[in-house]
């Protein structure tokens, strides 16, 4: 597929490849701004191996820039903006050797060297193998972020059958997700439509305005969805799928939005940046049960966490030692379920709050004060507690101003009548702040 890339793109014609602000770009035009990289890349002295960082928010220029590197054979690390100081350290631990620069504009951008020389054993067998690698960075919520390297061209061998869709790009290039959404619509000759801002009312305007077909998107975005009820607004009559992952479904969300959208097949998806997108089949629209794996893909469960092996698993981590064991299977750290051939994912077991001894699964106490009146997002965690280690914790944010002791005496009255004792959070607190990250997951923390 890497030495086929620009020729797949290219026999797309002039259709729509991406729509970038409402303005359309087509495949040969976006070709045209590779050839114009493939040029840059060649006097900056950037070929197959070198380590480059493209710092970037979604644009043509951008698309255009990742093909061309692609192509080069180069080692890949997107960036969105960051603090000076967290772009220091992913430059550092990614040993960058140039950087590409832009601002979304045509003529917007630069290419300057780092001095670095990167040395890493994982870029050695790229190099070795000829093969171009991409490196992407967690979210670090938990410590400091790891840094997983993939093999390109093992991404890419993925992108195989389907049909062309009008697709709104949700994440950014940083993230699996983003990557697998730009670079699945453009092989398989689709348009990616990408939005200024991730507010539900601007993502479903611009799907009214690009008959958008396919939305991927997170569980905390389709609660946010939900609340707001921005899709009554809107004319949705083109989406046909909806995909969510990244974190556990409250499953009140689910049923909110399929009974609000009940034309739109909901189906749930599975990846990590250190496995890739996973083929999953959802067991119905409304179900938080799926089927895992296909195709490259494997996976065991041992003591209830998932292990995955994957034909397009990273290399390793840059940074820190990697879970695999000796059979080549992941240690995703999801705790599940399973039900015949379907599973349940409950959450990470690094989130898992432990009362005194009993296991308490964020999810499934969100999942129930969503039920609350008023509550239109609530984060589950961890608090700090002499007596038992830790107690439950609710930050809710609410959909109208109420006097907070209500809300707490709501809250809690209500999970006690659902969930066990030792479930019902303790401690509720209101919060106006928005309770995910930027790549729309929830954010949690022991207090």
């Amino acid at each position: 597929m890497i030495q086929s890339l620009t020729e797949t793109l290219r026999s797309h014609g002039d259709r729509e490849g991406i729509i970038f602000h409402g303005k359309s770009t087509s495949y040969r035009t976006l070709l045209t701004g590779v050839g114009k990289w493939q040029a840059r890349l060649e006097e900056h002295g950037i070929r197959a191996g070198k380590v480059v960082a493209l710092e970037s928010a979604y644009s043509p220029q951008a698309c255009a820039a990742l093909v061309a590197l692609i192509e080069a054979g180069a080692i890949i690390v997107p960036l969105v903006t960051l603090p000076e100081a967290k772009r220091a350290e992913f430059h550092e631990i990614a040993e960058v050797e140039a950087v590409i620069a832009l601002d979304g504009t045509e003529s917007g951008w630069n290419i300057t060297g780092t001095g670095r020389t990167a040395g890493h054993e994982l870029f050695t067998a790229l190099r070795r193998e000829g093969r171009p690698g991409l490196v992407l960075f967690s979210s670090g919520t938990t410590g400091r972020s790891k840094a997983s390297v993939l093999d390109f061209t093992k991404v890419l061998a993925r992108y195989q059958g389907g049909r062309p869709a009008r697709t709104l790009s949700f994440l950014n290039l940083d993230h699996i997700g983003g990557v697998n959404t730009l670079l699945h619509t453009l092989v398989h000759g689709g348009a990616v439509v990408t939005v200024a801002e991730r507010t539900p009312d601007s993502v479903f305007a611009a799907i009214d305005a690009h008959r958008v077909e396919v939305l991927p998107t997170t569980p905390t975005f389709l609660t946010m969805a939900v609340v707001s009820g921005a899709y009554r607004r809107h004319d949705l009559s083109s989406l046909r799928l909806v995909t969510y992952g990244t974190e556990p479904m409250p499953e009140q969300t689910l049923l909110a939005f399929h009974d609000a959208m009940p034309g739109v097949r909901l189906k749930q998806t599975y990846g990590l940046s250190e496995l890739g997108i996973l083929p999953t089949r959802s067991k119905d629209d409304s179900s938080l049960w799926i089927k895992l794996g296909g195709s490259g893909f494997d996976y065991k469960i041992v003591d209830r966490v998932l292990w995955v092996r994957s034909e397009m698993a990273m290399l390793g981590y840059l940074n820190a030692p990697a879970p695999f064991d000796e059979e080549g299977y992941f240690n995703t750290q999801d705790v599940v379920v399973r039900e015949g051939e379907y599973l349940k994912i409950l959450g990470r077991r690094s989130e898992i709050i432990n009362v005194g001894g009993e296991k308490v699964y964020p999810a499934e106490v969100e999942n129930v004060v969503l039920e609350v009146d008023n509550i239109a997002d609530v984060t589950v965690s961890g608090r700090r507690s002499p007596v038992t280690g830790m107690v439950v914790q609710a930050t809710v944010k609410l959909v109208r101003p109420e006097d907070e002791q209500a809300v707490s005496d709501r809250v809690q009255e209500h999970c006690a009548d659902r969930l066990e004792a030792y479930k019902v959070p303790l401690v509720v607190l209101v919060s106006e702040a928005e309770q995910h990250s930027d790549r729309f997951k929830k954010a949690r923390s022991a207090a």
